[in-house]
């Protein structure tokens, strides 16, 4: 079991720790998840996801390492940008791993993977594996930079997948402008030996410490995969509706023949957001019914704060032709919940913000 830099700093706040992927992480505060859920769509919150690894990429060849094995296309950005990328099978196109890049410098990238894929990453691209040596703590809300501001200006004013270096208590740390909650905000990794201090102050700053089961609730909200569910064996970029995280303009990628071939035949499947008509939550499994025919499978399942209604996202096969606005039924067993096809993302930026 890993431990991140700031478990001793959970600890004192009496979070509920918990295993995920390897790593011994909090789950939540004494808050609760509903709180922090809401604190994140209408002020802000800092989740430690020091658990995502980072791999570390440098030198003349090292753009061209990656842009044949990760599938989005890097030559549409720039240093000093961010891009969300898949580590693809090559036998079958399924994402191995879903994962961002900084591109920090002309020839340095920071990799970052999914945590228990660090390891499959790493043999992929080469590099060093840096993860024990910093923490990375996303401010994610409304109010995210106002209170980054406060404690690392420049780290506020990163813009939205930028990347850029900063100082914290005179260490080097970098911020790039993304998150995993559908709201605006950053993440910063800092030195391990910092992070404590640099937590803290984001706290003393206004940012309600937030866990793992928020930031599961918030990426659900916001329509985004979790890899295990809606991405993993079996599931290519085109069945989870994911086409822009492939550079069909680049000469060859790792995964590409078998990529073409299913988008030359059309995706057996795709995925769709469920809103049930009540407040129960969908769970992942739970079979999906149009009338009596068996047309998918619900990967992930929730109670939405927002929303105050159950969501879930499930894979459906495409010759049902279902469509937004049509009526399912998820069943498991003898638990039957009605739900209505629906477009993502749930909740859009900013419409949590108040009520």
């Amino acid at each position: 079991m890993r431990h991140s830099p700031l478990e001793s700093v959970h600890r004192a706040l009496d979070a509920k720790l918990v295993p995920f992927g390897g790593w011994l992480m909090p789950l939540a505060y004494p808050t609760g998840t509903l709180t922090e859920h809401r604190a994140c769509r209408r002020s802000a919150v800092v989740f430690d996801v020091s658990h995502l690894g980072t791999v570390r990429v440098r030198g003349a060849d090292a753009l061209s390492v990656l842009q044949q094995q990760l599938s989005n296309d890097l030559r549409k950005v720039t240093p000093g940008r961010a891009q969300y990328t898949h580590l693809l099978d090559e036998t079958d196109a399924s994402v191995l791993d879903d994962i961002i890049v900084w591109w920090r410098e002309p020839e340095l990238f920071d990799v970052m993977p999914n945590a228990s894929n660090t390891a499959r990453v790493l043999d992929a691209v080469g590099g060093q594996d840096v993860t024990n040596e910093r923490a990375v703590l996303a401010v994610q809300g409304p109010a995210s930079r106002q209170i980054v501001a406060e404690v690392a200006p420049g780290a506020a004013a990163v813009a939205r997948f930028g990347v850029a270096p900063f100082e914290f208590d005179g260490a080097p740390c970098v911020v790039a402008g993304t998150g995993y909650t559908g709201e605006d905000g950053v993440e910063c990794a800092v030195p391990a030996e910092v992070a404590a201090a640099f937590w803290r102050a984001l706290t003393t700053a206004g940012a309600l410490p937030a866990g793992l089961g928020a930031r599961d609730t918030l990426r659900l909200e916001a329509g985004l995969p979790l890899h295990g569910h809606e991405l993993g064996p079996g599931i290519t970029p085109l069945q989870a509706g994911l086409g822009w995280v492939v550079g069909w303009d680049k000469p060859a990628f790792r995964g590409r023949a078998a990529l073409e071939r299913e988008r030359a035949a059309g995706p057996g499947r795709r995925l769709v957001g469920l809103l049930t008509a009540g407040r129960q939550p969908p769970r992942q499994g739970m079979v999906v019914r149009r009338r009596d025919t068996e047309v998918g499978v619900v990967t992930s399942g929730n109670f939405s704060p927002v929303l105050e209604r159950g969501i879930a996202m499930a894979f459906v096969d495409s010759e049902a032709a279902i469509t937004d606005g049509d009526d399912v039924s998820l069943v498991i067993r003898d638990r039957e919940l009605g739900a209505q096809v629906v477009r993502l993302p749930f909740v859009k930026r900013g419409e949590g913000s108040t009520g």
